[in-house]
């Protein structure tokens, strides 16, 4: 048995089984797109953490940040002081929001603590408790945000009874719609958003009043029939905001501004830290002593995120993030389909380096035999939902070269898994 094997073994043994693991690697070192196990064998990374190193593993700007605020302060506790590094990342912060209104903030560990601030600040300034969301979402893991997410059971199965007050609406996603999938010609993907719509709109009539709602969540955006029912809008960026869509924050492709933005993941470059903003006189509703925690907006944390945006400024990774987009849609839409077999669809979507694959017509675990087979050629791919999706997300600062190549495994991997397919 190899030395990699033995400690992925020890792994096993010792870390909770309730950790859902796509492989059996064990890394001991990343670099910009790619990591490196215990061996030393070279993987490309097209998952950036589940979209959390945009700017790379270990970007030497960042590095340079954490190991000069580590040797400095590690923890200004927040409920005792301010600590400069929050108040430097706030100042950086500020002219990046998506509206000057946005600018009061609270900063937490994850995602998922983010989407549950976010849920404490609208329950308390509106006084009421109806929470909204969307079939198919993924809001977290935490005992709050199991009763927000609807993307798989297998995240809130056998947890109940779990927090009460939310509602699910219907989801515009027209692939999965039954109606779209009979008549694709009349039932259109218009017609599908207008009928979601229509289905809030009975959801506020039949079982959460807007008296007792107290916001939508979504990932992002449903601008005016909050302003009608006097609802707050949450849009939780927390995996499309820092750039990965191609703009600082999805919002900004449709023009909206959400009452409270949650962000993380690529916020600090791998370190651990999110955030919510919102407008002043709406944070302000709350006590003092209501919010914080032992490592809100650590330290080091805000240092990185504020390399981050260093990283964003001198590299223009948004321009770079549109660049590789469009290269990585032309060569995905140019040389899939010709792979499939007949009866067998794809649908490839996204913004900037956000990418879905998602194929129709095939076997359940298609899309896992696709990961399985980049994994043989080297290559780290995520699948997602419940349907047969690839999920891309690379680093939004990978070069032209790093594009071709992970084009070029990315189709090798479908191309494999079809004759998988056709053997079976």
């Amino acid at each position: 048995m190899s030395s990699v094997s033995k400690l992925a073994q020890f792994g096993k043994k010792h870390i909770a089984h309730g950790i859902g693991r796509s492989t059996e690697l064990v890394i001991e070192k990343a670099k910009g797109t790619y990591v490196y196990t215990a061996e030393g064998k070279k993987y490309l990374d097209l998952t950036t953490g589940i979209g959390v190193t945009n700017t790379g593993h270990c970007h030497p700007t960042v590095v340079k940040a954490v190991q000069e605020q580590a040797a400095n302060m590690s923890h200004g506790q927040v409920n005792i002081f301010y600590q400069k590094p929050m108040l430097d990342l706030i100042e950086g912060l500020l002219p990046r929001m998506p509206s000057s209104k946005l600018d009061t903030f609270f900063f937490w560990n994850s995602g998922s603590e983010a989407v549950e601030a976010a849920v404490k600040v609208a329950r308390h300034a509106t006084k009421k408790q109806n929470i909204i969301v969307f079939q198919g979402s993924y809001h977290g893991r935490t005992f709050g945000t199991m009763a927000l997410t609807t993307s798989k059971t297998i995240y809130s199965a056998g947890f109940s009874p779990l927090m009460p007050g939310v509602h699910v609406a219907p989801y515009p996603y027209f692939q999965q719609w039954s109606a779209h999938k009979a008549d694709p010609e009349k039932f259109t993907p218009e017609w599908c958003g207008e009928e979601a719509l229509h289905q809030l709109e009975l959801l506020l009539k039949q079982r959460s009043d807007p008296q007792d709602t107290a916001a939508i969540l979504i990932e992002p955006g449903l601008r005016k029939i909050c302003d009608k029912n006097d609802i707050l809008l949450i849009c939780d960026e927390v995996q499309s905001g820092f750039g990965r869509t191609g703009k600082m924050f999805a919002v900004e492709h449709f023009g909206i501004v959400p009452d409270i933005l949650v962000m993380a993941k690529g916020i600090a470059s791998g370190y651990p830290l999110s955030a919510i903003v919102s407008r002043k006189e709406i944070m302000d509703k709350q006590p003092a002593g209501s919010m914080g925690g032992t490592y809100s907006g650590n330290a080091i944390s805000c240092a990185a995120a504020k390399a981050t945006l260093q990283v964003f400024d001198e590299e223009k990774l948004l321009d770079n993030c549109n660049a590789r987009s469009e290269q990585f849609f032309k060569g995905l839409r140019e040389q899939i389909p010709s792979l499939l077999p007949e009866g067998v669809t794809v649908d490839i979507r996204g913004k900037g380096l956000m990418i879905g694959i998602e194929f129709m017509g095939v076997p359940k675990g298609f899309a896992n035999s696709i990961a399985s087979e980049a994994l043989n050629l080297d290559t780290i791919l995520l699948t997602t939902s419940i349907y047969e999706t690839l999920r891309l997300i690379p680093p939004l600062n990978i070069t032209e070269k790093e594009t071709d190549l992970a084009l070029a495994k990315v189709v090798a991997s479908v191309a494999a898994a079809v004759e998988n397919l056709k053997k079976a």
